[in-house]
């Protein structure tokens, strides 16, 4: 790899599509982007390990969740460009698909989608898993009027408030973003930051630069929803739709995906439009839409904007795509069943 390139890690699903049986080859990439011009090179599989769907780096540890109904984390110690697996430990639920290092990176923190869970699971000084599991699982109850996706709570995202006095959960079952509190080094449940509306199905979000506004996505009323931030708590301001394309195949749902803040702009993955919408942040923090940009693949599930280009992860078709800030697609670069794109460093 040559000085002038940006190492990338990807992680994958099987190469079937989410909820397809793991252990089909599928593992975690390297791929180098370009930052002068946005190309992509390099792919070659560094560990393999199951369904792969969202990673995390500590240092020089990375973590990698395993997607399955057996929720697993596994670590692995970056060694030059390759992984060497260090250990893999209970995730503390069913199909973990988030992770979050805490503030003090004591702890790593898994959203578990199925079972709704929280996992807090304990690390030690150099970034190794300090016990076979979590030391604390927090579950919830609820559900949601969408009786075919929000029977029960699914944990979809997890989050630090702007404060740092509190850990968030996006449940997109139950319509809410959980709050859980610190005291005396433990995380204990603080009640309900925001309660959307229902059926809104929130899957991530992201905060403004100065943490006094949150961007909601909802995956199942396609959506951006702006909420006032203070105190831990959201209060809704703004209302937007994700998207006006419609589904590239007549019939499909349309179905928001990953949110992100990039400067002065909000990014938003949807799937079945395959289209990244670009929102203006007006001076007063609200979102003002200013572009649906057609992707070359389909069903973006994650992207990450690296060296000013947005890197997206493209799941179904496979692959990953490169857009400039105007939205023009700059290179493509064919890879099995891409889920979540992490700069290296």
């Amino acid at each position: 790899m040559s000085a002038q390139q940006t190492p990338l890690w990807i992680g994958t699903y099987p190469v079937a599509g989410a909820g397809t049986p793991v252990g089909q080859g599928e593992g975690i990439w390297r791929v180098d982007l370009d930052p002068a011009t946005g190309a992509l090179s390099g792919a070659r599989q560094v560990a393999q390990t199951p369904s792969p769907s969202f990673l995390a780096l500590h240092g020089t540890v990375l973590y990698a969740v395993n997607e399955q109904a057996g929720g697993t984390v596994g670590a692995f110690d970056v060694v030059g460009d390759t992984l060497v697996h260090r250990g893999t430990v209970p995730s503390g639920g069913a199909d973990p698909c988030h992770l979050l290092l805490d503030c003090d990176g004591r702890a790593l923190l898994v959203a578990n989608y199925s079972s709704g869970t929280l996992g807090v699971l304990p690390l030690d000084a150099d970034g190794g898993f300090a016990t076979p599991g979590p030391d604390l699982v927090l579950g919830h109850a609820g559900s949601g009027p969408d009786e075919s996706r929000q029977e029960s709570p699914h944990a979809h995202f997890v989050a630090h408030d702007p404060s740092g006095a509190f850990v968030l959960v996006v449940d997109l079952g139950t319509d809410e973003i959980r709050r859980y509190r610190r005291i005396d080094g433990r995380l204990v449940e603080d009640g309900i930051a925001a309660s959307l509306p229902a059926g809104t199905g929130p899957r991530h979000l992201t905060f403004s630069a100065d943490g006094r506004l949150a961007y909601v996505v909802g995956e199942l009323d396609v959506t951006v929803r702006v909420l006032a931030w203070s105190d831990g708590a959201g209060t809704l301001v703004q209302t937007l739709p994700a998207t006006t394309v419609p589904a590239r195949e007549p019939g499909r749902r349309v179905l928001p995906s990953h949110i992100a803040r990039d400067g002065d702009r909000v990014l938003v993955g949807v799937r079945t439009s395959d289209v990244l919408a670009r929102f203006a942040v007006r001076a007063d923090g609200l979102l003002e839409p200013v572009a649906d940009d057609a992707l070359p693949g389909a069903w973006p599930r994650h992207f990450a904007v690296v060296d000013g280009w947005t890197v997206v992860a493209e799941q179904v078709s496979g692959g990953l795509a490169v857009l400039a800030a105007d939205g023009a697609v700059v290179s493509t670069l064919d890879l099995p069943a891409a889920a979540c794109v992490l700069p290296a460093r």
